[in-house]
């Protein structure tokens, strides 16, 4: 099993209700794959040293699960209620450091 983070965009057709995120983190808790997750506020881009690039306005929310492999993660999505409402949800592999 991998760690893979599910960064949801603001770009859905149409808007999710809590209820419909009460149930896929149910349905992502039920099957023991769920590790956490938040909606995401406003914040700034920092670096020491040269221009700072613009922050990422259209990253909402994570979701962090574990997951056999990319097709595992494309089932867990359903019932998503960014990716049901036709938005865009960015999948990335956490790689282990150990």
């Amino acid at each position: 099993m991998s760690d893979y983070i599910l960064l949801m965009h603001n770009d859905e057709s149409s808007e999710s209700t809590s209820l419909d995120w009460d149930s896929y983190l149910a349905r992502l808790r039920s099957a023991e794959v769920f590790q956490g997750g938040s909606a995401i506020g406003a914040g700034e881009c920092m670096r020491r040293a040269g221009p700072v690039p613009t922050i990422s306005k259209h990253i909402v929310g994570f979701i962090r699960i574990e997951a056999r492999d990319l097709d595992h993660v494309r089932e867990l999505l359903i019932g998503n209620p960014v990716f049901e409402s036709g938005g865009t949800v960015e999948v990335r592999e956490l790689p282990r450091t150990d």
